[in-house]
């Protein structure tokens, strides 16, 4: 038995103390009492309360009567033990009643907490999945699931006044359905919301406890260690409470009659009021915490812990005791000898180190440090009036890492690149920057951001295969790109800056500000007129080096000693005069105005008005020598057809007499 007090709040624990093996007699039992203080102090409520292994999970049945612990979690459907379901660590779920094991079943995804719906006898399930399983007791089969938005669903809870569904992600939010229409109703950014200017988090913040107390009011728990207390009317926190261990919230209860909030972690149990978050008092047990459970309209309280011996905890101005154990009232009186106070809350855990940066080493051994493991407790205003005085632009800096944290937020969908591709560097280079001020716009002026090409895989082979490399001396890209020259320059410069900090494996964070609109503005005017005199000053470039090169190739010729060179005609094949060849070439080089006047001229082209005043153009194919002997062959051959031609005049049948043919 042990005594604590904390802001004049008794705690009393009941599991503490030596326990007597039960083959004692009575004889040595008192002989023993006589002796150790600690036997005689120990008042043991409940015979062996503990269990084989260590339970995560630890609650009260609704009548009071019964305490069932589990490994995962479990939900009593009826007022005592006769309907129970077990959630097992092998995705399966077991149904029980008084006389035992009734019904086992299996969810596709291993879970994590379930609730029960009971207007409709629904049992909720999340896990290891998107998707919320839905179990209905009356019909004995699945309905179709509840698709979120998370990745992983962690816990999930269900309120008992209209009936509202709540489940919290590993993404740090909470999202709420409606079961009647099956529609998510509402969306919490819990994660963000739980960031104060005390806490110091190293990681997302994901949600690990959650309860409904009310109509409109819900407590959420994270796993670095935050509780945020939430009006269903607004998406911003009434209070945040911050346990200053950053350890996961394992539980989260609430006491109506002095509207206290119960929250524990693995370490510590703070109760808290509501309204001010002013903390009440606080509970460390000697083992760590697993699950806190209130022992309905007392001031008992419940622990799981991890080892297999549960913790019995009572505190009188939290309520009575229960009906089972009321003789307690009658001996706390004599239970208060020797109160240990072992908690300090609301104070600020430093270490030697943190008070040499605040100047207050000289504190050390005064009333306002209390040494404790490896540091000191101060009082938490001490520390903030101190830190304010030594950084006063602390405020500045959270600023700009919230504006930071913000731009990330915008770059999720956007893959980060450590290193430029091996293909591409400068246009890589080009669609970075492009994104990044497309970013800023888009923060800005809130504008519906585009998909980048560095990120669609469509165009990977872009940056990869050698072939896609873009010729920047090409005349084509140097008369669409007129300001590459300067630009280029600039980007070559940051390309060998990018491959110093490779070599060096540093990145620096790029700058939060962007320039003013008046010297944007003024920019892209600048810009403007640089673009029209570079487009010129290309041109010119590219008539001299073309001149350049005229007068190169004209030098070449000169210089070149022309030598006869024979071909060998293959067998069966003609021999045709170069003459043709180049009368086509000549064709070919003149102009379409040109060519249409020689065809009319040879007459295989005839032009024509037509009735609404356009013109036709007829043309005539010319045939090749085969193609005309071919037709004159042709031509002959119907001419003599047609002087060998017989009549057949004499071969009319003639009318004759007689009966005619049937």
């Amino acid at each position: 038995m042990q005594v604590s007090s904390l802001n004049e709040v008794k705690i009393y624990s009941l599991s503490c103390g030596k326990s007597l093996p039960e083959w004692l007699s009575d004889r040595k039992k008192r002989a023993l009492q006589k002796k150790d203080v600690d036997v005689r102090r120990r008042i043991e409520l409940i015979q062996d309360f503990e269990m084989p292994t260590v339970c995560t999970t630890i609650k009260v049945s609704k009548d009071g009567q019964y305490i069932l612990a589990t490994v995962v979690t479990f939900e009593t459907l009826s007022d005592d033990y006769s309907k129970i379901v077990f959630l097992h660590n092998d995705r399966y779920i077991e149904f029980h009643s008084q006389s035992g094991f009734y019904y086992k079943t299996r969810i596709p995804k291993f879970g994590r907490d379930f609730s029960y719906h009971y207007p409709s006898c629904d049992l909720y399930f999340v896990g290891a999945s998107s998707e919320v399983y839905r179990l209905n007791l009356e019909q004995g089969r699945y309905l179709n699931p509840l698709q979120t938005d998370a990745a992983e669903n962690n816990v999930c809870d269900i309120n008992s006044v209209h009936g509202l569904f709540a489940t919290g992600t590993v993404e740090g939010r909470v999202e709420c359905w409606d079961p009647r229409t099956r529609g998510r109703v509402g969306l919490l950014d819990c994660a963000l919301s739980s960031v104060t200017v005390d806490s110091e988090i190293n990681s997302l913040p994901t949600i690990s406890a959650l309860k409904f107390n009310g109509a409109l009011t819900m407590a959420v728990g994270t796993s670095t260690g935050q509780v945020l207390l939430y009006d269903l009317r607004s998406d911003k926190p009434l209070l945040v409470k911050d346990h200053q261990y950053g350890l996961p919230i394992k539980s989260v209860h609430f006491q109506d009659s002095l509207d206290l909030i119960l929250s524990a972690d693995s370490r510590i149990i703070k109760m808290w009021n509501k309204n001010s978050g002013k903390i009440f008092t606080s509970l460390e047990p000697e083992h760590d915490i697993n699950d806190v459970c209130l022992y309905p309209n007392s001031g008992m309280l419940l622990t799981a812990n991890e080892t297999p011996k549960m913790g019995i905890y009572y505190i009188p101005v939290l309520g009575p005791a229960p009906r089972w154990c009321s003789f307690l009232d009658n001996l706390t009186e004599e239970l208060e000898e020797n109160p240990e106070s072992t908690v300090y809350d609301d104070y600020k855990f430093v270490t030697k180190k943190d008070l040499e940066n605040l100047g207050l080493t000289h504190l050390i051994g005064s009333p306002f440090l209390r040494a404790y493991m490896h540091g000191f407790f101060m009082d938490i205003r001490l520390y903030h009036k101190v830190k304010l005085m030594v950084n006063p632009f602390a405020y500045e800096e959270y600023r700009k890492e919230k504006i930071r944290q913000k731009i990330e937020e915008t770059r999720t969908q956007r893959v980060q690149l450590k290193k430029l591709p091996k293909v591409n560097k400068e246009l890589a280079l080009k669609l970075i920057e492009e994104e990044e001020e497309r970013q800023k716009s888009t923060w800005k002026k809130k504008v519906k951001s585009l998909p980048n090409i560095l990120t669609d895989d469509r165009f990977k082979v872009m940056f990869e295969n050698p072939d896609f490399q873009v010729d920047e001396e090409s005349e084509e890209f140097r008369l669409l790109n007129p300001l590459v020259s300067k630009i280029s320059e600039k980007r070559k410069k940051k390309l060998r800056l990018l491959e110093q900090q490779e070599l060096h494996e540093k990145e620096e964070e790029e700058e939060l500000e962007g320039k003013p609109s008046d010297a944007e503005s003024s920019e892209s005017s600048d810009d403007e007129k640089d673009w029209v005199e570079e487009v010129r000053k290309q041109r010119r470039l590219l008539q001299q080096e073309e001149k350049v090169k005229r007068q190169e190739r004209l030098r070449e010729d000169q210089q070149t000693v022309l030598k006869p060179q024979f071909y060998e005609i293959k067998a069966g094949e003609e021999f045709r005069s170069f003459k043709d060849s180049a009368t086509k070439q000549k064709l070919l080089n003149k102009t379409l105005e040109d060519r249409l006047k020689l065809e009319a001229k040879n007459g295989t082209l005839s032009v024509a008005d037509t009735t609404v005043g356009s013109k036709q153009l007829t043309f005539t194919l010319k045939r090749s020598e085969q193609q005309k002997q071919q037709q004159e062959a042709e031509k002959l051959h119907r001419q003599e057809r047609k002087t060998l031609r017989r009549s057949a005049g004499h071969l009319k049948s003639r009318h004759r007499r007689g009966r005619p043919f049937h």
